[in-house]
């Protein structure tokens, strides 16, 4: 019989038994009821946003005086009546450190090698939560991450209803040991900002593989919408029927449960912007997309009490065996869906990457260049980096001229640069019937497209990279895809699906 059974079968002695209970309660015990605590997005090697209020909160006894210093301020407040607290920084507005932040209350509280930087939320499903270590080239991408000013902190997978306050977490220095767990997108990204402006870049993981859209959305705010109404009736049947099934009640398709588990504990965080790759999981849902995709935008927004922070997305990659023929897409659909989102909302920004997906892999492994399109966004429209081609051709207007339809575009920077062929690729055409048929296209002198094919007497529309995967090849000087886009409003496979 070992030594602890021998204890717990031995009888003790009134004032031996109270001993060792007194003791047992000590260590089980925190330090004082009274602790200062903070969210975890607080914490060594943290980067604070540069030229905001910087929000810092956190837990202490009701009542209790806590006051934050960071530099030459200093911040007071008292817990509430629950025992939270917050205070706001003064925007610093010179970038870099080392500071100290320092937390005083009962306790003190301190926090070392704090930088000012630009901060940047990573979200999404996995194509964002894909690792450097399964990008490409992951062995010379960590042999040179000597960035100690790259820092990430990763939000762990939590599913729930009930919103949380903080999570375990700690900030990373970017290094050769420590890069290959990084959100590959999230590391290019924040890599090419770094280097391009020469600044501390702070960025914040919470990407969750698979997760649909509105995992990421108050189930509040989802149901005093009114246009969820489908989608939350159902969720609330399935969780009638199937309460005892753990992988759904907690898992990252439940409304909220990602809002409440992963977004939850840092939404209020001092925060440049926010980069987004998701979609995959609500293709089957792409009309409802384009109503779900720009709430969810604006509710961050409104939470985080930060105006139109900006907020820029992955475009789906081209997916699924090629289809060089006209063919209906629900990957179409929700493409269309996203870029429709440029037009709902500010202060957002589409990279459109069909030229890099993988037929048969959902997680293409050239993140490198996913990330540059979306670090194009971020330098020319929020730091003023001059001479960036950052938005992909779109399509803007249609004519038609007999048998053909004339096609107009803005953003072609540099004219067109037609890929490996001297002809555009990927055009079809339809007349009334809605039968589309592949078509022959020409550039013009004056840029515009014209768009033609044999049998199509009276032409009423025309698509572009229409198809799950399609052969298409058209970009601009600056080597920027022509967005996949459709001139009719023809119903689309996903237009009952809510």
């Amino acid at each position: 019989m070992t030594s602890d059974c021998l204890l717990s079968h031995r009888r003790l002695t009134p004032p031996i038994a109270l001993g060792l209970l007194l003791l047992a309660g000590l260590m089980l015990a925190p330090a004082s009821l009274a602790d200062v605590q903070l969210n975890n997005m607080f914490g060594d090697h943290m980067v604070l946003q540069q030229g905001i209020r910087n929000r810092v909160w956190g837990r202490a006894e009701p009542g209790e005086k806590v006051s934050v210093t960071l530099a030459d301020q200093t911040h007071s407040t008292t817990a509430g009546d629950d025992g939270s607290w917050e205070v706001m920084l003064d925007a610093v507005q010179e970038y870099g450190g080392p500071h100290t932040l320092t937390v005083k209350g009962t306790n003190t509280v301190v926090f070392e090698d704090v930088l000012i930087g630009e901060v940047w939320v990573c979200a999404g499903q996995s194509n964002m939560q894909w690792s450097v270590n399964a990008a490409n080239d992951a062995d010379l991408e960590r042999a040179s991450a000597d960035y100690p000013q790259i820092r990430l902190i990763s939000v762990p997978q939590v599913g729930t209803q009930e919103p949380q306050w903080n999570f375990n977490g700690s900030w990373k220095a970017c290094t050769p040991e420590t890069v290959g767990g990084f959100s590959a997108v999230g590391y290019f990204f924040g890599r090419q900002l770094h280097q391009t402006l020469g600044v501390p870049v702070g960025l914040i993981n919470n990407a969750w593989g698979g997760s649909a859209c509105e995992a990421w959305i108050s189930r509040d705010k989802l149901a005093e919408d009114g246009r969820f109404e489908k989608l939350l009736a159902r969720w609330e049947q399935t969780e009638k029927d199937k309460a005892d099934d753990a992988r759904l009640m907690k898992g990252n398709q439940r409304p909220s449960n990602i809002y409440n588990g992963v977004l939850k504990p840092s939404i209020g965080y001092g925060i440049r912007g926010a980069i987004w790759y998701q979609g995959e999981s609500n293709a089957s849902r792409a009309y409802q997309y384009r109503d779900l995709f720009p709430f969810m935008i604006k509710t961050w927004r409104d939470e985080w009490g930060q105006g139109d922070f900006p907020f820029y997305w992955v475009q789906l990659a081209d997916f699924r065996a090629e289809k060089p023929e006209p063919a209906e897409s629900d990957w179409a659909e929700l493409r269309e869906a996203q870029t429709m989102t440029m037009d709902a909302l500010p202060a957002t920004g589409e990279a459109v990457i069909i030229d890099i997906g993988e037929g048969k892999d959902i997680h293409p492994k050239n993140k490198q260049d996913v990330a540059k399109r979306l670090a194009r966004w971020a330098l020319a429209n929020d730091y003023g980096i001059q001479g960036i081609p950052f938005h992909s051709p779109r399509f803007a207007s249609m004519e038609k001229d007999g048998s053909k339809i004339v096609l107009s575009f803005e953003h072609v920077d540099g004219g067109w640069r037609p890929f490996d062929v001297a002809e555009p690729v990927g055009f079809t055409i339809a007349g009334a019937d809605k039968a589309f048929v592949p078509a022959k296209a020409t550039i013009r002198e004056d840029g515009k497209i014209e768009v033609s094919a044999e049998g199509v007497a009276d032409p009423a529309a025309v698509r572009y990279a229409w198809a799950d995967n399609p052969v298409c090849n058209m970009f601009d000087g600056a080597g920027l895809p022509l967005t996949p886009f459709r001139t009719d409003d023809f119903p689309g496979v996903t237009v009952n699906n809510r």
